[in-house]
């Protein structure tokens, strides 16, 4: 059944990191608002299952194998979505790397992937589709952020760091790109149940930690970061450009 509270029939979507957790539940949101869907990962079974499950249920979905590293392979998932779909309406950049290491700990090649792929990828990835956008006059890119943007979290600097940038290239983007039509927003989750996050909270002792530190006392679940989505992509959105959405159950307010 489509959600007519933000319609997205006859529009277009590439999900990034579409195959599990916070990357599936919107996938899996935008198609049943209406949109036809590019799923983008690296692991094909896991996008096969998704698309799968979307076309069960009526939608439209293409699964696209996809190293977001490889410029190659980023173009190709362009040029494969808009020979099946006509065009590009959103891009929702979610895909993203982290180590749960310390400053001291971490390797400096660790660093360089986790930014090769939370930034420059979304930059690479975010440029050719807004040419394709600019083309039609029209487009919306949402880049998956975290709350970890603006609060330092322990054994995640680097991770946090790539977000707090990506923060950065939302509204650089969204201050170059809207005088073609082009929204660029953030939305930024809190600590998410997802197999991303289960080094944290599959101990019992640190999840009940962090949940406490959460004035609304627990975890997001992937599909409580959905609505944001919606709401960002759809025409109740159409004027906001550049902002960053926080569902984090008030963790930043702690």
């Amino acid at each position: 059944m489509r959600n007519v509270k933000f319609d997205l029939g006859g529009k277009v979507a590439i999900v990034t990191g579409g195959g599990r957790g916070i990357g599936r539940a919107i996938a899996l949101g935008l198609a049943q608002s209406g949109a036809a869907v590019t799923l983008a990962s690296r692991t094909q079974k896991e996008v096969d299952a998704v698309a799968e499950e979307i076309q069960k249920s009526g939608g439209k979905a293409l699964a696209v194998v996809t190293d977001l590293t490889l410029n190659e392979q980023l173009e190709n998932l362009v040029q494969v979505t808009i020979q099946e779909f006509g065009k590009i309406d959103i891009l929702v950049n979610n895909a993203a790397r982290s180590f749960l290491r310390s400053l001291m700990d971490l390797r400096e090649d660790g660093w360089d992937k986790v930014f090769n792929t939370n930034v420059k990828a979304v930059w690479l990835l975010s440029r050719l589709v807004a040419r394709k956008m600019m083309e039609q006059k029209s487009g919306c890119i949402i880049n998956i952020t975290t709350v970890g943007a603006e609060k330092a979290e322990l054994g995640m600097a680097a991770y946090g760091c790539s977000k707090a940038a990506l923060k950065m290239l939302t509204r650089c983007m969204a201050r170059e790109w809207a005088q073609f039509g082009i929204q660029v927003n953030a939305v930024g989750p809190g600590l998410t149940r997802t197999e991303f996050s289960k080094p944290i909270w599959s101990n019992p002792e640190v999840a009940k930690h962090v949940s406490a530190a959460i004035p609304m006392g627990r975890l997001a679940e992937p599909e409580e970061i959905v609505g944001s989505v919606l709401f960002l992509a759809s025409d109740a959105a159409r004027f906001i450009t550049g902002h960053s959405l926080y569902v984090d159950g008030g963790a930043l307010t702690a």
